[in-house]
């Protein structure tokens, strides 16, 4: 069984910083889906708090505040800077438990939008993914595709996003044309395929 570590900031979710201080957590659309369809997976939390002697304190607060009994153990929760592979070695360390040995790194996946940070994962030896909706295809090492999505006659963005949020599928901002950049796995390319929208996968995104 793999453990599943994710980034927060632009990933899981949207961070508010309030008036008096406080810091407040928006999940992202589709991510409380994902978690719950890993509910029995053991998973944890990569994410740079920001400066300061409570930053930790406080990101930690907002973590359980958005995502109740969702981040339970609290070895897999490192709070640093991803600078560098130093933080994925200690999450793959943090995997250890009752004593045993730590899970090797490629039964471990990185979710995260940062492709530098993805890349300091993949030297650790991690499966990484660029967006929680991929999540189950890093874990399955499915590769996922830039690609080109063409909307058809009469279809626009929305129309898109509605069927996109039904599966492995994340449109991308387009610059007005009928053909939108995406990232697709080829099961989403299928659904997309199937509901009438024309697919051209290109490069696969690195996975390690």
């Amino acid at each position: 069984m793999p453990v599943l570590f994710f980034d927060i900031g632009a990933t899981l979710a949207d961070a508010e910083v309030d008036a008096d201080g406080s810091l407040t957590l928006r999940p992202r659309p589709r991510v409380p889906a994902v978690l719950d369809a890993f509910r029995e997976v053991r998973k944890g939390i990569l994410s740079d708090p920001g400066p300061g002697e409570d930053a930790a304190a406080r990101a930690a607060a907002a973590l359980h505040s958005a995502f109740p009994g969702r981040f339970t153990d609290a070895a897999l929760v490192l709070w640093g800077a991803k600078d560098s592979p130093d933080i994925f070695r200690r999450a793959v360390a943090a995997t250890a438990r009752d004593g045993g040995p730590a899970l090797p790194a490629d039964a471990c996946v990185f979710v995260g939008e940062n492709p530098r940070e993805r890349a300091f994962a993949a030297q650790v030896g991690l499966r990484t993914a660029v967006d929680p909706v991929f999540t189950l295809a890093a874990v399955e090492g499915r590769p996922v595709f830039r690609a080109r999505v063409e909307l058809p006659a009469g279809q626009g963005p929305a129309d898109l996003d509605e069927v996109a949020a039904t599966t492995e599928a994340v449109p991308l901002p387009g610059d007005g044309t009928p053909l939108v950049p995406a990232l697709l796995s080829e099961l989403g390319a299928g659904v997309l395929d199937r509901a009438g929208f024309g697919v051209d996968l290109r490069d696969p995104l690195p996975l390690a």
